[in-house]
Formats: C-alpha cells, sequence, structure tokens
C-alpha cells in the first residue's frame, strides 16, 4: 500500500467546490433560456448537466463541511463517510443524465428538430469558459478526495457538451445537418459515463468496507519483520477505509517474547504511519498460539 500524497485542506477544498457552485448556477439559467431559444438539444443536455452540477457541488461542499465534525456518541469514526455517500450520489445522478440523453436523442433522430445555429454557438462558448474555470477551481483540490473526484466528473461532462455544442453549432451553420446536435450529445454522454460508473464502483467499494487496491498483505508483513525486532509474522488483517484517504487496520501481530511491548509497539505503529500511509490501527500482539481460537 503506498503512502499517500499530502493531506488535503478541507477549508480550501470547501471554497473551491462553493465558487465552482456558484458560477456553475448563475450560468445555468442563460443556457437554459439559450437551449430553448434555439431548440438544441446539445445546449439543453448542457444544461441539464450545469443544473445537476450546482446540486452535485452544493452536495459535495455540505458533505465536505459535515465530514469535518467530530465524532460523537453515535458516530465514533466521525463523518468522514458522507463524502463518499455524496460522491456516490452524485454519481448515480450522472449516469442518470445520461439515460435522459440518450432516450432525447433517439427520438430526436427519429423526428429532427430544427435548430439556430447561432444563439446555440454564442451560449455554448460562454458555457465552455464557464466550465473551464470551474474545473480550474476543483482541479487544484486534493486528488485523492473521491468527493471533490465526482464533484469534477459533473463539470467535466459539461466542459465536453460545450465542445459538442460548439461543434454542432459550427456543423449546423455550414451545413445545415440537423442530426449532428443529438448525435454528439451521445457521444460526450457515452464518453464520461465510464468515469461515473468508475465513482460508483470505488464508492460502494468504500462502503462495503472494501479492501484497499493499493494495500499489499506481503509488503506490509516483509516490512515489519525487518524493521521491527521480534516480529515473526501477522495474521488477522483487515484493512478498509472511512474515505480514500483514511485507511484503517487492525491486525494480530506475532512476536518473539513480550518483555518490551511497548517499544515493539511503537514500532509497529511507525512502520504503518511512515511507509503505508496508516495513521488509525489497532494491533493486537500475541506469543504463541494466537488468543482468538475463531
Amino acid at each position: 500500500m503506498t503512502q499517500p500524497g499530502q493531506a488535503a485542506d478541507p477549508g480550501r477544498n470547501q471554497r473551491r467546490m462553493l465558487w465552482a457552485m456558484l458560477l456553475t448556477a448563475t450560468f445555468t439559467v442563460a443556457e437554459v433560456v439559450g437551449g430553448l431559444l434555439s431548440g438544441s438539444l446539445a445546449l439543453l443536455a448542457d444544461a441539464g448537466h450545469m443544473l445537476t452540477d450546482t446540486a452535485a457541488l452544493g452536495i459535495a461542499w455540505a458533505a465536505a463541511r459535515l465530514s469535518q465534525r467530530p465524532p460523537d456518541a453515535l458516530r465514533s469514526y466521525g463523518y468522514h463517510r458522507l463524502q463518499v455517500i455524496a460522491a456516490l450520489l452524485n454519481s448515480i445522478g450522472f449516469i442518470a443524465i445520461v439515460v435522459w440523453i440518450l432516450v432525447e436523442a433517439f427520438q430526436r433522430l427519429q423526428q429532427p428538430v430544427e435548430v439556430l445555429g447561432g444563439p446555440m454557438l454564442a451560449v455554448a462558448v460562454v458555457g465552455l469558459a464557464v466550465n473551464l474555470i470551474a474545473l480550474t477551481l476543483l482541479h487544484g483540490g486534493h486528488h485523492h478526495d473521491l468527493n471533490l473526484k465526482a464533484a469534477m466528473l459533473h463539470v467535466i461532462g459539461d466542459l465536453l457538451g460545450s465542445v459538442a455544442a460548439i461543434a454542432a453549432a459550427a456543423i449546423i451553420l455550414l451545413t445545415g445537418w440537423m442530426p449532428i446536435d443529438p448525435l454528439l450529445s451521445v457521444l460526450v454522454a457515452l464518453l464520461i459515463l465510464r468515469g461515473a460508473v468508475s465513482v460508483v464502483r470505488q464508492s460502494l467499494h468504500i462502503l462495503l468496507e472494501g479492501t484497499p487496491p493499493e494495500f499489499e498483505r506481503e509488503a506490509l508483513e516483509r516490512a515489519l519483520i525487518e524493521l521491527v525486532p521480534g516480529v515473526t509474522g501477522i495474521h488477522h488483517i483487515h484493512v478498509w477505509s472511512l474515505s480514500p484517504e483514511k485507511p484503517l487496520l487492525t491486525m494480530h501481530v506475532d512476536v518473539a517474547d513480550m518483555s518490551d511491548y511497548k517499544r515493539t509497539l511503537l514500532a509497529i505503529n511507525r512502520v504503518l504511519s511512515e511507509d503505508f500511509g496508516i495513521q488509525h490501527a489497532t494491533v493486537q500482539i500475541e506469543t504463541g498460539r494466537c488468543v482468538d481460537t475463531h
């Protein structure tokens, strides 16, 4: 298990989400109006992305704030999982948008709708600028933050939607070929679908207490035996995560003798923290037969 990078700055990430949310909310109204006036599915699809982005960023921002609440009697680990739940909800919401776009595009291919290329192009260009600013704000956040990653997924979808709308508008203005509008909408939807499914899988893996994918039991056992005097082996290992950057571990450690229990435990915790990025571990030290008969 590789050691994670520098810890995230929760306050800075929250501010990034808030500013991105305000920016997308401001432009959503203009894009909806532009889509209705021009008759463009690409613009309406992008406006749908923008609307859900506003909600997604709001959920992500609220979850990030609530996750900083300290542990209490009912939630001894605190509220870190709220960010994972927010990431899951946002990604499922994005998948629902993709389904809507595919259905609407199919209907438009069956019954083409006239699209006004000029207004569509103007709104799409402004939308591209807004999405680039929002993406820049979020991209500076912590890479291990699954909540921020899910929020970024929505913004990337919007950015590609704006690019598709610009391309569709240019083709319509030059050739008058209307099917390009729903076809490019489908292309953008399918491009982003893979990322949304990936975030759903990661979120569910964490919520199901799955082992972090980068964890290597053999590497941990080898490091403890080599670096901690007296350690002969490990067993009953359980590794899971509160969030991608907060792994937890419990395990039993076999030692040759118990004469220096405290020093051995401190050395084990130092290896876990410095070499594997695990700050919270529960370690049971044993000599001889394991006391857990189960």
